[in-house]
């Protein structure tokens, strides 16, 4: 007696992958996301590969992984996908406290996020 099984919430010519507690805060997270969005799978791997930001070996490693699941689960061609989505969620924040002048104290927020990357396979038109 097990549960039914769900329908998929993408289409059949469609793969994500999602990373989860990325440490970086959302906002900045999302001008690599932006910077990907919308490209073909391959540009969208070159420009993080030259880009001077830290986190963008995470988000590599993410679209990889979109780009593989493509490939061995859903037997998409990959020289045809696309980055369709690329969107950043906030997950929690640290919170912690340095000690500033006359007793009082500053917050200091380390904040998380969340990166799904959606690629989808688009027919090469002749």
């Amino acid at each position: 007696m097990s549960k039914k099984k769900r329908d998929r919430e993408l289409a059949d010519n469609e793969a994500k992958a999602v990373t989860r507690m990325l440490r970086i805060s959302p906002q900045k997270l999302n001008l690599l996301a932006q910077l990907i969005r919308g490209k073909k799978v391959s540009t969208a791997l070159a420009d993080l590969e030259f880009s001077r930001k830290r986190i963008a070996r995470d988000v590599r490693k993410c679209l990889e992984s979109a780009i593989a699941n493509a490939e061995n689960n859903h037997d998409l061609d990959v020289d045809d996908l696309v980055v369709v989505e690329a969107h950043v969620g906030k997950a929690l924040v640290m919170k912690r406290h340095s000690p500033r002048a006359r007793g009082r104290v500053g917050a200091i927020f380390k904040p998380f996020s969340h990166l799904t990357i959606v690629v989808r396979e688009v027919q090469a038109q002749a």
